[in-house]
This record gives C-alpha cells, structure tokens and sequence, in this order.
C-alpha cells in the first residue's frame, strides 16, 4: 500500500478504468445483496417450468445466481438479466458513496485523464448512479455487463476490449481499478495493469496473488497520486 508506487503505475497512464461497485461505490448497501438475489429468485419461480436448483434459492450473491441461471438455463438468462436490472437500479439509490471514489473521478479531470466504467453490474444502475451524483460529465464511457449476456462479465475481458476500443487506445496507456481478483484477471487478459483496491481484510493478498501491480485500501491515495 505504497503511494509512490501507486504514482509510479498512475504517471504514464491517460485512461482510467474503474470499477463500480467497491471503487465508486456500495452497491447494495442500503438493499442488501442477499435481499435482491433472493427477490431475484422469486421472480424467476412463476417461469421456472421445472424445479430450481436447490443452490438458485440459497444463493446470497445476484450476479452469481444471474451466472447460474445463465449456465443451466440460458433461455431465462434474458429474463433474470432484465429484473436484476431492475433491481440494481433500486439498490443504486440507496447505495454508499466509496470515500475517496468521486475524488479519483475528479483528479483524472484535473489531470487530464479520461475514465470508463467497467463493472458486471448494468449500465443503466451505474448510468442513474452517476447522474444522481453529478458525476455523468466526468465520465468518458461506462462498460455494463452486455444485457442479456451474464457470460460479458469479469474475469472475462470483453467488457475492458470493448472500452479500450471506444477510446482507441493501447492496454499500456491504460490502468484498471477494481477490488477483486476478478478485475484483476480481466486486466491481464488484455495486458492492462490493475491496481487492487483493498476494501475489505483479506483482500490484499488475494489481490497481490492474483497479479495486481500495486495495492490499495485508500482511493484517496489513488487520487492524490493522479494529481
């Protein structure tokens, strides 16, 4: 968790990427992760025409329950796709701004960076997170999950492809921002560098063993290496 490294990864950099849920904000802070999946799954029931998985029902996560459904019942994935939007949207709302995620925002601005959101949760939550927030006018692109598509998600890289194309740039112009060591696999598939933000105990080793350049548990300390 060493600042000069950080402003040793951040010098050359003109494109930030950023996760959402961790690095700008709590997602689901004020309506529970467990609250939505389990909401997700009673919306599923009425068009289940067989049984569940027992495991659908006692999963707590709703973008790894969206991964399940994808998996073994690809027909409903546009479906479930559609109503976790629906609810991602709601949690927004009530969700916990990330001390020091706006400042990062702002001090790519001041120094002439551009950033891009990439994140598995949906364009059109992180869309009304940001306008909600006066953030919209900072922000060059935001990389959702492909609606209908859970397979779009982290660590599968497509999503980063997809900005790095939008800002015709090269990997090594780029630093990617996320907290879990699936951001961090994404970032190597395309050869971007990522910087692990450490939110939580624990993280930081599986963050460093996952192949994060530098470490974090402050984006404070991520933008007053940007400045």
């Amino acid at each position: 968790m060493n600042t000069n490294s950080l402003a040793d990864v951040l010098r050359p950099v003109k494109h930030v990427l950023l996760d959402f849920d961790g690095p700008v904000c709590s997602v689901f802070a004020g309506l529970p992760a467990p609250d939505v999946a389990r909401q997700l799954y009673g919306a599923l029931l009425p068009v289940l025409t067989v049984d569940a998985p027992a495991d659908w029902a006692a999963e707590t996560d709703p973008l790894a329950l969206l991964r399940h459904v994808a998996d073994m019942r690809p027909d409903l994935a546009a479906t479930a796709d559609e109503t976790l939007t629906r609810l991602e949207v709601e949690a927004v709302a009530l969700a916990e701004r990330t001390v020091g995620g706006e400042a990062v925002i702002r001090a790519c601005a001041e120094s002439g960076r551009s950033v891009w959101i990439i994140s598995n949760n949906s364009g059109d939550a992180i869309r009304a997170y940001l306008d909600d927030h006066g953030l919209s006018g900072d922000i060059a692109g935001v990389f959702g999950r492909v609606p209908g598509d859970p397979t779009s998600m982290k660590p599968n890289p497509r999503l980063l492809l997809d900005a790095l194309s939008a800002a015709s740039t090269a990997p090594a112009s780029c630093v990617f921002v996320g907290d879990a060591a699936r951001d961090v696999q994404a970032g190597r598939a395309v050869e971007v560098a990522t910087i692990g933000y450490a939110n939580k105990p624990g993280k930081e080793a599986k963050l460093v063993a996952a192949g994060a350049v530098a470490v974090t548990d402050s984006m404070d300390a991520i933008a007053d290496a940007l400045r």
